[in-house]
């Protein structure tokens, strides 16, 4: 099992990582929360880790602290609810708003999320209730070993619109859905920044 990784960012295009540990390269699938607070490439990152294994793929996925990898984790012991969707639930809520909306059954929040319709937001409800008492979440994570990028003024191109674009797709948002939300963030920005913007549109 693959519980923590630290080393070199080497590229990052959402939901994708490629951290380099020891001269190994490791692929990473990481939610947007992560993101957002990513350092520069080329410095260091440390990220809490799932690691699943499946018949045709091993996959490792990346989380900022032990509480958001511990969601991640009861998230997809949900009836209905994959790694790739629990990914999505995270990019598109960030964990604490995620617990008040099953405190207080606010389903109606959680259907905005692609891939999430009546029946998994009600499951995720009932089924998470219990199970988010000892989870411990106040806030997002920390990050304090990759804040290097904070305040930081991006190098924004014009392949960032096109990679918020993608990254959204990849999210499980329909092209045309993520092109409209991308449209209506703010010019100069970073893909990141695009993307935040979009998911909270989208909310």
């Amino acid at each position: 099992m693959i519980g923590r990784l630290r080393g070199l960012l080497l590229e990052k295009q959402p939901p994708n990582l490629l951290i380099e540990v020891g001269g190994v390269g490791y692929e990473v699938d990481a939610p947007m929360s992560v993101f957002y607070r990513l350092p520069e490439l080329g410095q260091e990152v440390t990220l809490y880790t799932h690691f699943v294994v499946r018949e045709d793929a091993q996959l490792l996925y990346g989380f900022a602290d032990r509480q958001e990898r511990e969601l991640f984790r009861t998230l997809i012991r949900v009836n209905g609810v994959g790694p790739k969707l629990a990914l999505t639930i995270l990019s598109g809520i960030e964990a604490p708003a995620f617990v008040r909306c099953v405190n207080d059954n606010d389903s109606a929040s959680l259907v905005k999320l692609p891939g999430v319709g009546k029946k998994t937001a009600e499951r995720l409800i009932v089924e998470m209730r219990d199970k988010l008492d000892g989870l411990n979440i106040a806030g997002s994570g920390d990050l304090s070993e990759m804040q290097a990028a904070a305040g930081n003024a991006p190098v924004v191109e014009q392949s960032a619109v096109q990679d918020a674009v993608s990254a959204l797709v990849a999210l499980g948002y329909k092209p045309a859905e993520a092109s409209r939300a991308v449209a209506r963030a703010e010019e100069g920005l970073s893909s990141e920044e695009i993307i935040r913007q979009a998911l909270k549109g989208m909310g």
